[in-house]
């Protein structure tokens, strides 16, 4: 259930300190409970909000929560006071020492609580008919100071994701740390017990081995670890050579669900065994089978990737594509259809159920974040001396990308204002499927703000390119994060739900089957409001990506095995039984928590380090294949406003390198940068487009050397977190 708590008009606090309010004492008086022998109801919870006032001799404070209620908490003399720590294990409670420090709730009051601090406390909520009381348990602070998150400082999500990728490599290879595709053969699985032991299930599946993947290259780019790209290159090979699925003529790439071993050797399994896609080859776990090899080709370059990622679209427009030039007897509607059947391969086959003939969210959207944003970051515009029939494959990409922004941006609106949600499955003529298996007319929250971040993602990328696009972009992704605000996001405690019925009636949020919180849809909502924030300055965003940060670090860590949670409930608490009791499973796989470390620690540090006074420099790390003639390296690390983001030093092997085409953000390379180190600094942008001078630094004549030039000299700080 979900507490609507009372406006503090309404709140009555039994025993609270009633004399002289400017009375001043270390003595609190303990509050004096009534004598209640019915409708007494108590319910842990947590709270989330800033600190307004306190009143150390009453052993309260009243905490303004972000949908403007205040409610006053007592604390106790057991409750437990911190600050907010990471996966690192670093205790971060740096506050200073206070006088007379003798453990008393007054004492914890002084050295902890002042007002404009940002607190997330734990508790009972106790309540009857005349009463209610929230007791603290425990109490941590999100900064060390007022203004200064700790996830907002420069070192937070990057010693986030060192330790989850030190963690992954550790419970599926042990002490291996030179890896080979014999290791992921032996060794990778799919399923890893809470505690990151092997399960009975040693299926291995494709798409989170790619998602895996996924997560060590992007551990790489952010951290520059031989292991990460070692362990990466190792999975991609046995990616390539175990499930892929070359056509007869070598033009299209299908991908196998799975490997099962057995006791005389494995077997290779191409239709999904996954629930929903069972029997079937599903478009989304095709889509995701390219998440990894696309971000392992974003930091090496290596063709012989790029041509296996080439004949898996040209798969997507021949077997899925919903269009006449591609198969007449189709209807035509444009999109992808979500299933094919692998007998005949073909969409509207019998077989297939109630996956005939369908469209959804997955086979739309997916291809966006999954592997166009980052294919497009790599090789638009084209890199220097690539092959003569790139530049067809480059924009076969930006018709894609054009074609699912503009089926989001037409499709999947509800037409009645009163529903705020998206619409998430179609029939192949995209009239709404309101009755398809679990779904019905349900929404899932998450979906919705991974639009609103990705069309803000795309409207960077449209923004001199195609204006009217862009607009009609972040239009949407504004209308979807408003109406998330209320009718998907947890003001009083921070995070959002999961699947809610988008006919709610006359309630904010109606629930499907609990008011749970799942960890992959926090990453969305970070992300997206987060972003958001970078493109319109409108500071509400930047308190909604505040408090989901907040709870996401708070709750969503397991920092005991060092991974994330699957589920928990409203308050926090981890759901621990069937399959989200696993540290690893078809659903969690090292991509979503690794694509949420890499991007937020670049979106920080390009839209609020000028807020929270941090350093607003980061780097991202490369190790070029140069080969196949290509003579130049794609940096830029997300899509971009147009003179967002400044390059400001390049290392290779260490040794400074003063170019870049500054306008295209790429670096030229040749046959002795083979294998090398490349290391990108960035800054943000001024608001007149300059770059941000770092405090630390000295103004840096304009790079103007020729591409060869190269120095001895690393510079003493090269960039924070580096």
């Amino acid at each position: 259930m979900v507490f609507r708590f009372p406006s503090v008009a309404n709140f009555r606090f039994i025993g609270q300190v009633h004399a002289d309010s400017r009375k001043r004492s270390t003595d609190v008086e303990t509050p004096t409970m009534p004598t209640v022998t019915n409708h007494f109801l108590t319910q842990s919870t947590s709270l989330l909000g800033c600190l307004e006032s306190l009143d150390q001799g009453g052993g309260t404070f009243q905490l303004r929560l972000r949908d403007g209620k205040v409610m006053t908490v007592v604390v106790a003399e057991e409750t437990f006071f911190g600050v907010l720590s990471n996966l690192d294990g670093v205790d971060r409670d740096s506050l200073p020492g206070i006088a007379d420090d003798d453990g008393s709730v007054n004492a914890k009051m002084r050295k902890y609580l002042a007002p404009g601090h940002y607190v997330c406390a734990q508790g009972i909520l106790q309540q009857s008919a005349d009463m209610q009381i929230f007791v603290a348990t425990r109490i941590h602070l999100m900064h060390p100071e007022p203004g200064r998150f700790l996830f907002e400082e420069t070192h937070w999500w990057l010693s986030q994701i060192d330790r989850m990728a030190d963690q992954w490599l550790s419970d599926l290879f042990r002490d291996e740390r030179d890896f080979e595709v014999s290791d992921f053969s032996a060794l990778y699985r799919t399923n890893l017990g809470l505690h990151g032991q092997p399960t009975d299930d040693d299926t291995q599946v494709m798409a989170t081995l790619a998602r895996l993947i996924y997560g060590l290259s992007s551990a790489y780019l952010l951290r520059g670890k031989r292991e990460y790209i070692a362990a990466a290159k190792a999975g991609v090979d046995y990616q390539r050579s175990m499930f892929r699925n070359l056509s007869h003529d070598g033009r299209y790439c299908f991908w196998s669900y799975g490997r099962k071993k057995l006791k005389n050797g494995a077997v290779d399994i191409l239709p999904s065994q996954s629930g929903d896609d069972m029997g079937t080859i599903a478009l989304y776990e095709q889509i995701y089978a390219l998440a990894g090899l696309t971000q392992y080709f974003r930091v090496t370059g290596d063709p012989d990737v790029l041509n296996d990622i080439r004949r898996t679209v040209t798969m997507f427009n021949q077997f899925f594509l919903d269009e006449k030039h591609v198969r007449e007897d189709l209807p035509g509607e444009g999109g992808y259809f979500s299933h094919i059947d692998p007998a005949n391969m073909r969409p509207d086959s019998s077989r297939l159920g109630n996956r005939r003939l369908r469209k959804n969210w997955n086979s739309i959207g997916d291809h966006i974040p999954a592997y166009l944003v980052n294919l497009l970051l790599a090789l638009d515009p084209l890199p220097t001396g690539s092959a003569d029939d790139l530049e067809d494959f480059v924009q076969t990409c930006r018709e894609i990308l054009n074609r699912c922004v503009d089926l989001i941006l037409d499709k999947f609106p509800d037409p009645d204002p009163e529903i705020p949600y998206v619409r998430e499955r179609f029939h192949a003529d995209w009239s709404y499927d309101a009755e398809w298996g679990w779904q019905k007319d349900r929404a899932i929250v998450g979906h919705n703000l991974k639009i609103a971040w990705n069309l803000t993602r795309c409207a960077n990328y449209y923004e001199s390119k195609d204006p009217q696009r862009a607009r009609r972009c972040i239009e949407l992704a504004e209308k979807l994060a408003q109406s998330m605000k209320v009718h998907g996001l947890d003001l009083p405690r921070g995070g959002c739900y999961d699947a809610v019925e988008r006919k709610r009636g006359n309630v904010p949020v109606k629930f499907v089957w609990g008011n749970t919180k799942d960890f992959w849809q926090q990453e969305q909502g970070i992300l997206a409001y987060l972003i958001l924030y970078g493109y319109t300055r409108n500071s509400e965003y930047l308190d909604l990506a505040r408090d989901m940060s907040a709870f996401w670090n708070q709750f969503f860590l397991d920092r005991t095995n060092v991974g994330v949670w699957f589920r928990l409930t409203e308050s926090g608490t981890p759901v621990v039984e069937g399959d989200y009791v696993n540290k690893a499973t078809y659903a969690v796989a090292g991509y979503h928590s690794f694509e949420l470390n890499f991007l937020a620690h670049i979106y920080m540090r390009l839209h609020v380090s000028g807020v929270s006074q941090t350093d607003n420099s980061f780097c991202l790390f490369f190790r070029p294949r140069a080969c196949a003639g290509v003579r130049s390296l794609s940096v830029l690390p997300d899509f971009v406003k147009p003179g967002e983001v400044h390059v400001t030093n390049i290392w290779i092997n260490g040794r400074a390198y003063n170019y870049i085409d500054r306008d295209n953000f790429r670096i030229p390379i040749s046959d002795e940068h083979d294998g090398a180190e490349v290391i990108v600094q960035f800054v943000r942008s001024t608001p007149d487009g300059q770059p941000c001078q770092r405090s630390d630094e000295q103004p840096r004549p304009d790079d103007t050397a020729p591409a060869s030039e190269e120095t001895d000299v690393l510079p003493h700080q090269r960039c924070a977190g580096l």
